[in-house]
């Protein structure tokens, strides 16, 4: 639990509401990402978190810089794309779709 807040707080850099021992919560732009205890398969099917910047290279750099595990940057016709993992294998991108 305290690998996964450390992530989308200091790596992704979310602000964090909540800290409490079961119950971690993080303003995430249009929603609120919360992260709970409770029994579960990790990385089995989860939720892709997107993040939106208008620099994904940038962004990716920054991120990279401060530890977290991604992909390259992918471009072409449509939006560029970033995909990593955060420490328990679940699955989030960094695109410049709006």
């Amino acid at each position: 639990m305290e690998e996964m807040a450390e992530f989308y707080r200091d790596v992704i850099g979310l602000k964090q509401l909540t800290d409490e021992a079961d119950w971690k919560e993080f303003q995430a732009g249009g929603c609120n990402l919360a992260l709970h205890k409770g029994a579960s398969t990790v990385g089995s099917r989860p939720p892709k978190l997107v993040f939106y910047s208008s620099d994904v290279a940038a962004t990716r750099s920054e991120l990279l810089r401060r530890g977290a595990s991604l992909g390259k940057v992918k471009s072409g016709n449509g939006p560029d794309l970033c995909d990593g993992h955060d420490p328990d294998g679940n699955p989030f991108q960094i695109s410049n779709r709006s």
